[in-house]
């Protein structure tokens, strides 16, 4: 059975908050809602009017070098990148402009860089940008694999997230659960209500998008 996406209003109409209400599975949890960024992540009106919110969020005394883009942000990222540009923001980078860059990913779900990419982190003051924030273990791997690499992690942006701080930053988002989805729950699959419940699972779900049953 196909999946029933939501277009919740939102006060910026350039901005649409699209959810799916079910049973779901992601790889750290268990969840009510499907939060769909597609359009967000890959549409160049949308990715640009997030990378403008998300932008002001920062005041220009912080300084940023790189752009570390989780779950597919890439054209966020870019488009976030000429937002501090334009903004001011400062950056210590020889040629005064910021990096964008994506890790990659092991087996085991720690986050490594090449020797070609490294050097976009190292010494490095970064900006972790991600669709979303649940669990936060993807933001905390982010910021670990930051100073393991010897960079200097100054924030975390997020489209939607459920959390106010991780690894002691505080995640700024566009949208936030307590304020358009109260009732949104991620809990452990062990601890999930739903599947206490009888409610079988609808959908396995991650960055890329939505699987069915």
């Amino acid at each position: 059975m196909a999946i029933q996406l939501i277009k919740y209003p939102t006060k910026n109409s350039n901005l649409p908050f699209r959810v799916a209400r079910g049973h779901f599975a992601t790889s750290h949890s268990h969840i009510n809602y499907y939060i769909d960024l597609t359009m967000t992540k890959h549409r160049l009106s949308e990715a640009r009017e997030a990378a403008i919110q998300l932008a002001g969020t920062f005041t220009p005394t912080t300084v940023v070098d790189t752009v570390l883009c989780l779950d597919g942000m890439e054209v966020v990222g870019a488009c976030m990148a000429s937002e501090l540009t334009k903004a001011g923001f400062s950056n210590m980078n020889a040629h005064r402009t910021i990096y964008v860059v994506t890790p990659e990913h092991t087996t085991g779900s720690q986050l490594i860089f090449r020797d070609n990419s490294a050097p976009m982190i190292v010494g490095k003051h970064v900006l972790v940008l991600a669709a979303s924030v649940t669990t936060g273990y993807t933001a905390q791997a982010a910021i670990e694999a930051i100073r393991y690499y010897g960079g200097i992690p100054v924030g975390i942006g997020a489209i939607f997230s459920c959390v106010n701080e991780c690894e002691g930053f505080p995640v700024v988002s566009i949208f936030k659960a307590e304020d358009v989805l109260p009732d949104y729950q991620s809990t452990d699959s062990h601890d999930c209500p739903l599947c206490r419940s009888g409610q079988r699972l609808d959908a396995l779900v991650n960055a890329h998008g939505i699987s069915s049953f």
